[in-house]
């Protein structure tokens, strides 16, 4: 029997002889490459934090003990130590397990993640929830220090430094977030993890005191309460402890049984403390350790190379929206463009290589990128934050109070708007038409295929206001390409005249709604269809015209209802004097699990067979 074999639930770890920790690290490891290999999956994070997820399970006692995890990319050996190998043949898949940790799926996971920075505000309220309950069990925050890149970790860190009970924070460097880490912070680490002259002294004059017979011990013991002063002499800034924080480290995250040891020390402290562990992303496979960056989030490949099983790379829109974004910039030199930490994902990793002075990467940090591009607008310029549709829902208030109150130029390109598949809840972009669109001054387009979006953009920048266009995840529609009259502000397009029926699509839902259609013709009941293009605001002078000549407006959106465009027209229908009757097809008042995009339309009933039989069943056709 392997090691793993013996691995079916959180104790389980601890029967395994310290001799073959070594052992049970490499058959994780060939456990994940192989899994992700034939299915996909989060990878290069997940090999890089084997040895630390052992030793925490080696050092604590999950699900007593509390583990929460930063975003949760990271969490795989986790849910293997916790007993759920056997699972894995679903996981991210409809059905099966989540790729993040999930409280509904086992004990051990302490608390839902999928979004950066999280971890340490969560595990501090648990920590005080169990103070507060009179309870004792460890409770551990892992953050990445891509993660540290944000906000809201350094708020939970502020309080933190105010708690006068045990709380361990995991600072996983690895020195990357998804892409290379940028900032201060960054820096900061790096001349951590090159001060080796305090941890050598540190280790030196503690094994020298206590050989001292009967004085020895309870002089380390003093000198815990005084090495900060030492610190300070070989460690620049030591930010962690001037926010009252005991920082402990920078230790080898790949060697167990110093990391345990460390912890130990770290649980003996009745305060808050950060245990800070150097890691190698994508380590034990060697195409990964290469290139941590495209192995973050894989699809199948060939595990002997690493090379993507697909090989054939259909343009998406994320690269539609890159291309023009640079043709753009090529005329108009006030163009620039903001991530947060995402430059591959969303598509100006190119740009910023063409333009390094005009292209901004601030970290995980959408409130930051969305008020820094307030400003660039108001300096002149004309900014573009591409971002993730789940992401920019981070900056709301950002988006409402600095850009749309004083109504300025920025762009927002909303990528994975919509369903977005493996990732789940926290990733699936079907709330942006709602949270967007309650905001005044705001405008919301949405591209019916690939050339669409192109002149979208074009029109975005020369708008003059806040403006967002949203267009999902994967390969670009190329259908409907004889039909491209210009965009003109609030107007929708017609695409095909029909009566008595009319199909109102919205972006990703044009497609659909185009087989909709040749599916209700082939039964006698031909449609009009028209691509909505603005979500803010609706084409009333269009509906207006419909309306004299059709008796059911059907909305066709891939977000949720609740907030939608769909209701828009249905309040204007409900002014109208003419009966007019509204269906709408969009998503649930739900959170959308994970799964295969396809699976989840179907699922959801927002594909065109399922609308076809929503639209029989309710006009008895």
């Amino acid at each position: 029997m392997s090691r793993l074999d013996q691995i079916n639930g959180p104790a389980d770890i601890r029967r395994i002889p310290v001799a073959e920790w070594g052992a049970l690290a490499s058959e994780i490891r060939r456990f994940l490459i192989s899994h992700c290999a034939e299915s996909g999956g989060h990878l290069a994070s997940n090999l890089g934090v084997v040895e630390l997820t052992m030793a925490m399970y080696l050092s604590f006692c999950p699900p007593e003990d509390k583990i929460i995890w930063d975003v949760g990319h990271q969490s795989y050996t986790h849910k293997i130590l916790s007993g759920r190998k056997k699972d894995f043949a679903g996981l991210r898949q409809f059905g099966g397990i989540a790729g993040f940790p999930k409280r509904n799926e086992n004990p051990c996971d302490a608390f839902n993640t999928g979004h950066s920075s999280t971890s340490i505000s969560a595990g501090l309220g648990m920590a005080t929830a169990r103070d507060l309950r009179g309870e004792h069990h460890a409770v551990i925050s892992v953050i990445g220090d891509g993660a540290l890149t944000g906000g809201m970790a350094y708020e939970a860190l502020n309080n933190a430094g105010r708690m006068k009970s045990n709380f361990i924070i995991v600072l996983n460097d690895n020195r990357m977030s998804i892409s290379e880490n940028v900032g201060g912070m960054s820096a900061y680490l790096n001349s951590i993890r090159t001060s080796a002259g305090y941890n050598r002294l540190k280790e030196n004059v503690a094994e020298a005191l206590s050989a001292i017979p009967g004085l020895g011990k309870r002089m380390v013991e003093s000198l815990r309460t005084t090495k900060n002063g030492i610190k300070q002499l070989f460690v620049p800034g030591m930010l962690f402890e001037n926010l009252g924080v005991t920082y402990l480290g920078p230790v080898d995250g790949h060697d167990i049984k110093k990391m345990m040891r460390v912890f130990e020390e770290a649980r003996r402290l009745n305060r808050a403390v950060l245990v800070h562990v150097i890691t190698e992303k994508g380590k034990g496979y060697r195409p990964a350790e290469r290139h941590p960056d495209l192995f973050h989030g894989v699809g199948p490949f060939e595990l002997a190379t690493g090379v993507p099983k697909k090989n054939k790379h259909y343009p998406d829109y994320t690269d539609v929206f890159s291309k023009t974004l640079i043709q753009l910039a090529a005329e108009d030199s006030r163009i620039v463009a903001v991530t947060a930490a995402m430059p591959e994902g969303t598509g100006l990793a190119a740009f910023g290589r063409r333009y390094p002075q005009r292209y901004f990467d601030v970290g995980i940090a959408e409130q930051h990128a969305v008020t820094s591009a307030a400003g660039l607008a108001a300096g002149g310029m004309k900014p573009v934050v591409a971002v993730y549709s789940s992401f920019l829902q981070r900056g709301f208030d950002q988006v409402l109070h600095d850009v749309c109150i004083q109504n300025l130029p920025v762009v927002f390109a909303i990528d994975r708007a919509g369903l977005v598949g493996a990732d789940g809840e926290t990733h699936q972009g079907v709330f942006d038409l709602s949270y967007l669109g309650c905001i005044p001054n705001m405008t919301i387009l949405a591209p019916k295929n690939c050339w669409e979006l192109e002149e979208e953009l074009r029109f975005a920048f020369s708008y003059g206001g806040p403006i967002a266009i949203r267009y999902p995840r994967g390969q670009a529609y190329r259908g409907l390409g004889e039909h491209r009259e210009p965009i003109r502000f609030g107007k929708a397009e017609l695409l095909f005249r029909e009566e008595k029926t009319a199909l109102l699509a919205l972006g990703s839902m044009v497609s659909t709604a185009e087989h909709v259609r040749e599916k209700l013709k082939a039964l006698g009941q031909p449609c009009t269809l028209v691509n909505m293009r603005f979500a803010k605001p609706i084409d009333r002078e269009l509906l207006a015209e419909l309306a004299e000549t059709h008796q059911n407006f059907v909305t066709l959106e891939e977000n949720v209802l609740r907030g939608g465009f769909g209701l828009e027209v249905a309040e204007w229908a409900s002014s109208q004097e003419k009966e007019l009757s509204v269906t709408h097809i969009a998503l649930p008042d739900a959170y959308v699990e994970h799964g295969d995009v396809s699976v989840l339309r179907q699922h959801l009933g927002i594909d065109s067979d399922s609308i076809v039989r929503v639209l029989r069943d309710k006009y008895h056709w």
